[in-house]
């Protein structure tokens, strides 16, 4: 039912400095007075950790009631998802059902084809963009910068730090083929 319309959210991809993006948006955000969610990866020691409302892991009772909603829905529809989407599957269940005001996102692995990429974001991040994960994403900075930049999305901001210019090239490209802003701050 598209748990992901249900409340507005941020999307940050990148290679370096998502999860302290990601924490750091969340904590203003916080801090203004909203209910914030955040969808982090990888985990450290519980898989949950993935998966917070201001700050507050997902309760183990509710990881457990929403795991079993997303494989009855899996079944149902004749899906395996993988393990990042059913959490992502989750992690939208839970915020909805909770009523974030809006939920920091943050992509797995990539972008363009990314589980997270269904959301439509009131705003983009791209943190900095290096060689890395080069057997999925790609064998160089411009095809990462390519995958990452998947995220980009019509009328939808998107903020950058300094990038290469082999990157800015393809963010920018991006950018002006859906119509919208991209915004380079040091």
């Amino acid at each position: 039912d598209n748990p992901q319309d249900e409340f507005r959210t941020v999307h940050v991809a990148g290679t370096n400095g998502k999860g302290s993006t990601t924490a750091m948006i969340a904590a203003m955000m916080r801090r203004c007075g909203y209910a914030v969610g955040s969808f982090t990866s990888p985990h450290l020691t519980d898989v949950r950790e993935r998966i917070s409302i201001n700050g507050q892991l997902i309760a183990r009772s509710d990881f457990t009631s929403l795991m079993q909603r997303v494989a009855e829905a899996a079944i149902k529809v004749g899906e395996r998802p993988t393990f990042f989407e059913a959490i992502t599957a989750i992690g939208f269940l839970y915020f909805a059902e909770q009523a974030v005001d809006i939920a920091i996102v943050e992509v797995g692995l990539g972008g363009r084809l990314d589980s997270t990429n269904v959301i439509m974001p009131v705003l983009s991040l791209i943190t900095e963009i290096q060689l890395d994960h080069t057997r999925i994403p790609g064998t160089t900075v411009e095809e990462i910068a390519t995958e990452k930049a998947g995220i980009i999305k019509p009328g939808v901001p998107v903020i950058t730090r300094e990038q290469s210019d082999e990157v800015l090239e393809v963010l920018q490209k991006r950018a002006d083929e859906v119509g919208t802003t991209l915004r380079v701050v040091n």
